[in-house]
């Protein structure tokens, strides 16, 4: 398995779409979201991977990646996709993150814009939730574990009518949630409870596809619409779905997504 080996952590990440005739296809990174692992992309992956070079990785703390000592910023976690970017000697990719991993979009488009072509924020926000709610999950985590949070988390996360009609899937996303590192976990409930973004991303001039889950109510599409048009070149898509649009909806997700990279 592929890792980067950083000063505090360990990133695992994987590779896709780097077959003989690569050197032609641009470079795609998907980011996930909180309490998941890269494989919540991999209907993504397996559609859009013969177009593009394909980047995903853990992020620190979750699946095979090791946490560092918490606490964590936004800064830290758009931090780790620019040593993998770099460690991979990839100068310039197209983006794609989901809630947490939207966010940490935001923050690389404005801090490092020039790295990345288009950019796919999903099912996010540029302040999402509140410091009060952050810390509350933070306390109730640190009480009673991650375990105690699966019901609420399913329910947030999927419609009732695509659980029913997928137990399997939905039941992989959340083993990935009750396996996460806590002290991954509640680092970046720290980071998510710190960040705000909402005057900074004006100045993010990277093309933006803003994909929100209609039924999401964690990132509801008005959040969506708010990064559409906050930054210089945005438009919102709303698609079927709640908070892990992608995995719900994943063949309307791929078009929308492949055709704003073509576009």
């Amino acid at each position: 398995m592929p890792f980067l080996d950083l000063p505090t952590h360990r990133l695992h990440f994987r590779l896709d779409g780097t077959d003989d005739t690569a050197s032609s296809k641009e470079w795609l990174v998907f980011c996930n979201s909180l309490g998941t692992d890269l494989h919540m992309w991999d209907e993504q992956v397996s559609e859009l991977a013969d177009d593009f070079r394909i980047l995903r990785y853990d992020r620190r703390g979750h699946g095979l990646s090791s946490p560092p000592p918490a606490p964590y910023a936004l800064d830290d976690l758009g931090s780790d996709v620019i040593s993998l970017l770099d460690a991979l000697d990839i100068s310039r990719a197209h983006f794609c993150g989901l809630s947490i991993g939207g966010l940490t979009g935001q923050w690389l488009g404005v801090h490092h814009g020039p790295r990345f072509g288009k950019m796919v924020l999903c099912a996010t926000a540029s302040r999402i939730g509140t410091a009060e709610g952050w810390t509350a999950r933070i306390g109730d985590v640190r009480t009673n574990g991650l375990a105690a949070l699966v019901p609420a988390t399913a329910e947030r996360w999927f419609t009732p009518d695509f659980a029913a009609a997928n137990p399997g899937v939905v039941t992989g996303v959340l083993d990935s949630f009750s396996r996460t590192s806590e002290e991954g976990y509640l680092g970046c409930c720290e980071a998510l409870r710190d960040a705000d973004l909402r005057e900074e991303i004006a100045s993010i001039s990277n093309p933006i596809l803003a994909l929100s889950g209609a039924d999401d109510a964690v990132c509801p599409p008005t959040d969506l619409e708010s990064i559409a048009h906050g930054v210089r070149d945005g438009r919102h898509v709303s698609l079927p779905g709640r908070h892990i649009v992608n995995v719900e909806t994943p063949h309307p997700f791929n078009s929308a997504v492949h055709d704003f990279l073509r576009r």
